[in-house]
C-alpha cells in the first residue's frame, strides 16, 4: 500500500542534499568544534557556514542565531530567559493561548518562580487581536510571546503590528515561527521581533537542529550551563552533523520557498473544495491568512482518533491536534480557547501538504475521507441524537 503523508506541520523527509552535506562530519570531519586541531577547526567553520546560513533565511546577521536541539528548546529559551534576564525590571509575562505547549509550559514554571502571566484568547479565528495585547500590556511587562502561526488551526498572527506595540512600552517580543519558517517568507526586519524560533526539520532539514534568533543587545539568561559554545549562551558539544543539514536545508528553502507556496497552496485549495461537498464539516481558522499547505477542520458525531486509525489503514497519515498532543486523547486546548465547543473539537483533523503531495494524493484523499466518515457517522451514537445540537450551537467555522 504506498503511503500519503498529510502531517507535514508534525515534520518532513529529509532532503537528499540535505543528508549528502551531513555526512562527512559523522565520520571522517568528526572534530569537536572547541578543538584547536584542523579537525576542530573545521567543524568549527562548518558550524560558522551553516550560522550564516541559517541567518540569510530570515535575514538575520549571523551573530544573531543560537543554534538549539528544537524549536521547544528555543522557546523555552526564549521565554524564561528574557523574563528571568529582566526579571528586576517586572515580572509579568503576556502569551496567548494559541501557544505551543514549549511556551505554555515554561508560562507556568515562571508562575512557579511568582512571575505573573497573562493568558490572551483568540477570536473564532484563532487570530490574536493586537488590541488585546496592547490591553494586557503593565508596568511589570518585560516580555510578550505570541506564535507565528499555530500548526492546528494554521492562522499566521499579526506579529508586525503586536511588535510594534511590544516596543512602545520597551517590551521584549518573542514569536515561535517553528510552524512559518521555511513554509512562508519570515524577515525579522519586516516583522520587528526581538527573539524568533525556528525548526529545521520543518524545511526538510534534520530533527535535532534548531535555533533562536536574539536580536543584537538583547539580554538573555541561558537554560544550560557549562562552556562557551554559542558563545556562552548555550553550552553543549554542538551536533556538527544536524547543524550542518540545517543549514544546507536553509540555503535550498530560500531558493525554492515560492514553488513550494505555489505548490502547496494548490493542493489545499484542491482538498478544500472537494471536502465542501461532506456534510457537517467546519474548517478551523483563517482560510485567506493562513499557512499555504495547511487544510483543518472539525468533523461533527465523530472523534478524531476514530478517523486517523481509519485514514491510517488507508495508508493516509494525518493529525489530530498537534503532534505534541494528539495522544492525550484529550480536546485540543487550542481549539477550546477559539470558542470551539468540547464535543466539536474532539472531531478535529489536520491536514498539512509538502513538496512531494500530488494531485493524485488528493484525489485518494477525497475519494476515501469521505467513506471513513460515513462509516463512523454510522457507528455514532452521537450522529442520530446530533449531539445536543452541538452543545447548544457552538461553531467553529473558519472564514471564507
Amino acid at each position: 500500500m504506498k503511503r500519503r503523508y498529510f502531517d507535514h506541520v508534525a515534520t518532513n523527509p529529509i532532503l537528499p542534499e540535505v543528508l549528502d552535506a551531513m555526512m562527512p562530519y559523522f565520520r571522517e570531519e568528526y572534530g569537536n568544534p572547541l578543538s584547536v586541531y584542523d579537525l576542530g577547526m573545521n567543524a568549527r567553520e562548518a558550524i560558522e557556514n551553516s550560522r550564516q546560513q541559517v541567518a540569510a533565511l530570515i535575514n538575520a546577521e549571523p551573530s544573531e542565531i543560537i543554534f538549539t536541539s528544537s524549536g521547544a528548546e528555543a522557546n523555552n529559551f526564549a521565554l524564561r530567559g528574557i523574563a528571568l534576564a529582566r526579571q528586576h525590571e517586572g515580572k509579568h509575562a503576556i502569551v496567548s493561548r494559541m501557544e505551543h505547549h514549549s511556551i505554555l509550559n515554561s508560562a507556568r514554571v515562571l508562575e512557579k518562580m511568582d512571575f505573573a502571566v497573562t493568558y490572551l484568547t483568540p477570536d473564532k479565528y484563532g487570530t490574536i487581536d493586537p488590541e488585546t495585547v496592547r490591553r494586557a500590556i503593565t508596568d511589570e511587562t518585560t516580555i510578550i510571546s505570541i506564535t507565528h502561526a499555530s500548526s492546528e488551526v494554521g492562522t499566521i498572527e499579526p506579529i508586525k503590528e503586536i511588535a510594534e506595540i511590544a516596543h512602545e512600552k520597551g517590551i521584549v517580543f518573542h514569536s515561535d515561527a517553528v510552524a512559518t519558517v521555511g513554509n512562508i517568507p519570515v524577515d525579522i526586519k519586516y516583522l520587528g521581533v526581538d527573539l524568533l524560533s525556528m525548526a529545521a526539520h520543518q524545511f526538510y532539514g534534520p530533527k535535532g537542529a534548531a535555533a533562536l534568533y536574539l536580536k543584537k543587545g538583547q539580554r538573555i539568561t541561558p537554560l544550560i550551563y557549562g562552556g562557551i559554545q554559542e558563545g556562552g549562551r548555550r553550552a553543549g558539544t554542538e551536533n556538527v552533523p544536524a547543524i550542518v543539514g540545517m543549514g544546507k536545508a536553509a540555503v535550498i528553502t530560500g531558493e525554492q520557498i515560492v514553488n513550494r507556496m505555489n505548490h502547496v497552496s494548490v493542493l489545499r485549495n484542491k482538498l478544500i473544495k472537494g471536502l465542501k461537498k461532506v456534510p457537517n464539516i467546519h474548517y478551523t481558522g483563517d482560510l485567506e491568512k493562513r499557512l499555504p499547505g495547511h487544510a483543518s477542520m472539525c468533523v461533527e458525531y465523530i472523534e478524531g482518533e476514530g478517523m486517523l486509525l481509519l485514514l491510517a489503514s488507508k495508508g493516509i497519515c494525518a493529525a489530530s491536534g498537534s503532534a505534541c498532543t494528539s495522544k492525550a486523547l484529550k480536546a485540543s486546548p487550542v481549539l477550546l480557547s477559539m470558542g470551539i465547543p468540547s464535543s466539536l473539537a474532539h472531531g478535529s483533523i489536520v491536514f498539512s501538504l509538502g513538496i512531494d503531495n500530488t494531485e493524485d494524493d488528493i484525489d485518494y484523499l477525497l475519494e476515501e475521507f469521505p467513506q471513513i466518515i460515513e462509516k463512523l457517522r454510522a457507528m455514532s451514537p452521537f450522529a442520530a441524537k446530533g449531539w445536543a445540537d452541538m452543545e447548544e450551537g457552538g461553531s467553529c467555522t473558519a472564514k471564507n
